[in-house]
């Protein structure tokens, strides 16, 4: 039970929380009072996140089979439970980003990517969650109505337009085109331009190619007949 009396020691209403904000607030707050409530009322949260840290978190999170916020009668997934304990353990930034980047645990990835999207500035979140949209593999979403198919690119495309994730309602951030206008951000680059555009180079080759082979057919026609 220390586990739960220090998470709710974190969210003492008399404000006498001290450590690290988040956009001005206590991290914890970040989740709305109702699912914080359900998360540590939960036997997942009382079974398997107690005194989890940054390494062992870890260890729990490449168990994860699915993503998603509350199902059935508004139970917690181990997803968000896992979300609720980052915020609650504040990894450093080199750790959040190596859970980001290992290439073999895509919900691994997805809770990284959630972490970052609650906790970090717009610019940040843009330039790191934006090379994840090249990650097409599979992932399943668990929600009041069951299992669905997603991937993790739709999920990272979530974070960075959607306002709420997994029943997370997510910070207020400036658009990508708001912090392009403000040149805090350069204009992305798409691959579907770059993949039209070297289908056009491609088909202009073949014409140019074309109307060389036809020229050449029908100079060689002409000295025959001479």
């Amino acid at each position: 039970m220390s586990h739960q009396a220090d998470a709710k020691a974190l969210l003492d209403s008399r404000g006498l929380y001290d450590g690290q904000t988040f956009h001005g607030v206590n991290p914890l707050l970040l989740v709305e009072k109702i699912i914080r409530d359900r998360i540590l009322d939960s036997l997942y949260w009382k079974e398997q996140c107690f005194g989890l840290n940054a390494a062992t978190l870890l260890d729990r999170a490449t168990e994860l089979r699915y993503v998603g916020g509350s199902y059935a009668n508004q139970k917690p997934t181990p997803f968000i439970s896992l979300l609720f304990k980052l915020l609650q353990i504040q990894p450093e930034r080199p750790i959040v980003l190596a859970y980001l980047t290992d290439p073999e645990f895509k919900y691994l990835r997805c809770l990284a990517a959630m972490y970052i999207r609650l906790t970090w500035s717009a610019v940040d979140i843009f330039k790191t969650l934006e090379p994840l949209m090249g990650d097409f593999r599979k992932v399943r979403v668990r929600g009041a109505q069951g299992f669905r198919l997603s991937y993790v690119d739709e999920f990272i495309d979530d974070l960075l337009t959607k306002e709420r994730v997994c029943d997370i309602a997510l910070p207020r951030m400036m658009t990508r085109a708001m912090l392009e206008d403000t040149e805090e951000l350069e204009p992305r680059e798409s691959l579907l331009g770059s993949e039209v555009e070297s289908d056009g180079e491609d088909e202009d080759n073949g014409l140019e190619e074309g109307e060389t082979t036809e020229a050449a057919t029908a100079e060689a026609a002409t000295t025959k007949e001479d």
